[in-house]
């Protein structure tokens, strides 16, 4: 019943009407208690006016229970001491009463006040963590930042009345603002936005205008990076800043678990699309491969069956059989690429050395490099590499291959090789215009082509191929313009440990004859 008397008290109530209280309750008092002042006695009459000080405290505040204990002995002693109508005091101790009633009232109202003001403190923190258990429930079910902000927004206003606005870091980092409520957003300076993000403790700012609110910015730290700022507007501050920081807390929670709900389903979304990609290329491969087998072995044998054909019929039969022996290499592409994807790769790594593979792509590239010269330099020199030589070679067939389809016709290809401490890097240079520069990093994507629009015949597929297989070997590969001109594709591969390698012991004299 008490609490419910403390906090019965408006403190937003106008002064006027809080200090016409204080002279209203000792009024009512000193009147009720005059018809009987000749039966009662001092004492009973003093406790009457504590107890009108006290109501007056509760009600009222410490302002009015000061004002109510100074008219509470000024009326006791104006009506109910000798000599009544008068402040003379007859006898002594009544001074000492006075004093002590004075005291007491001062004491007991400001007491009085203090439990006032703390339990109206505790009802309204309360209030604030019911409002804090509500919204972590709202922004626990929240599908998007949007609702974040209205949710936030709309608790902000409901406590204090004041109006918020939630900045969130774009793809480029710059913050910005998530909600638009016009005017009433609070507007802050970008440098001092930044300074609170970066130093990741609230900053308390007074506000420029004339109104006096404090307008609170609030970094919303995570577990892995800051995820913005929170700015809220505030008619004062009093005390509330834990709360202000439990609810950035929250609010950087949500924000976060949006952003990691957001990446997984983006990867989640990604895998099926690949696997689905995978099996299609698979699919598309197998069944593209039986007809273009046919279509290669029907030209062949009409170029070299009985009877001899025309020379025109031949023609048209080597151009059948070329383009069929090109399609069923891109078919081929297709299914190393679908092999690679879908699940993890046996290598069959042996130490041997590089030249042994790169002559052997040459031979198996034949006419495909005719008119390019190839230059190798260097690869005598390499130590022995752990690889896999059936991948690695289909590694130099594709650069290779590319390089001989961008370059014109009778520029070289250079094939050269640098020994770092723990690398091995293979370079393949050629002529030509080189790579766009805004796509040095996508040739390497499936079915991305360096030039879109051009007359080489490709699907995009063997630099994809080339990255797989390097990645699985543990290295790396990049494309960039050397400024010589042309372009130039290095990978790396790790250097590694070599086995000894013992001489050949010599016979004897006299055997082996």
């Amino acid at each position: 019943m008490l609490s419910s008397i403390l906090l019965s008290e408006d403190p937003l109530s106008p002064p006027w009407r809080r200090y016409g209280l204080a002279v209203l309750g000792c009024g009512a008092v000193a009147a009720v208690l005059w018809p009987f002042s000749s039966q009662l006695d001092l004492p009973n009459t003093v406790m009457c006016f504590l107890l009108a000080v006290v109501v007056v405290a509760v009600r009222a505040g410490r302002g009015p229970a000061v004002l109510a204990s100074v008219l509470s002995v000024a009326l006791f002693d104006f009506l109910f001491v000798p000599p009544r109508f008068s402040f003379e005091v007859s006898h002594a101790p009544h001074v000492f009463t006075f004093v002590v009633m004075l005291a007491v009232s001062l004491i007991v109202g400001q007491l009085t006040a203090g439990l006032r003001a703390q339990a109206r403190d505790a009802a309204r923190r309360e209030r604030v963590a019911r409002g804090l258990y509500g919204l972590a429930r709202e922004l626990a079910g929240a599908m998007g930042v949007e609702q974040v902000d209205e949710s936030v927004a709309r608790f902000l206003l409901e406590q204090w009345n004041a109006p918020c606005c939630l900045l969130l870091p774009t793809a480029d980092e710059r913050l910005q603002a998530v909600g638009r409520r016009g005017g009433a957003a609070p507007v802050v300076d970008a440098g001092l936005l930044q300074q609170a993000r970066d130093a990741q403790r609230p900053l308390a700012l007074l506000a420029d205008d004339g109104s006096g609110c404090h307008r609170h910015v609030l970094p919303l730290v995570g577990t892995t990076r800051n995820r913005g700022v929170l700015v809220v507007a505030l008619p004062g501050d009093d005390g509330i800043g834990p709360l202000l920081e439990a609810l950035s807390a929250l609010v950087s929670t949500a924000v976060e678990r949006l952003h990691f709900v957001e990446v997984a389903q983006a990867a989640q979304l990604e895998a099926v699309s690949e696997r689905l990609r995978s099996s299609i290329l698979s699919a598309l491969s197998h069944d593209v491969r039986t007809p273009l087998t046919a279509l290669y072995g029907l030209a062949d044998s009409l170029m070299v069956g009985p009877p001899p054909l025309p020379d025109e019929a031949r023609d048209v039969a080597g151009a059948i059989r070329d383009q069929a022996l090109r399609v069923n290499g891109m078919v081929g592409n297709l299914l190393d690429m679908a092999r690679l994807q879908t699940g993890p790769v046996c290598l069959r790594k042996e130490w041997q050395p590089v030249e042994e593979v790169v002559g052997a792509s040459l031979k198996l590239l034949g006419g495909a490099l005719e008119g390019h010269p190839v230059r190798v330099l260097g690869l005598a020199a390499l130590p022995l590499l752990e690889f896999d030589a059936v991948l690695i070679e289909r590694v130099f067939c594709n650069l290779l291959e590319n390089a001989a389809k961008y370059s014109p016709p009778g520029a070289p290809i250079i094939l050269s090789a640098d020994v770092g401490p723990s690398m091995v890097e293979l370079r393949v240079s050629s002529g030509g215009g080189g790579f766009p520069q805004d796509k040095l990093q996508k040739v390497f994507e499936l079915f991305e082509r360096g030039q879109a629009e051009t007359t080489v015949v490709g699907m995009g597929i063997g630099l994809a191929i080339c990255r797989a297989i390097i990645e699985v070997h543990g290295g790396t590969i990049r494309a960039f313009n050397p400024p010589e001109g042309g372009g130039c594709v290095a990978f790396c591969l790790p250097r590694g440990t070599p086995p000894p390698v013992e001489p050949e012991a010599l016979p004897a004299d006299g055997e082996g004859a």
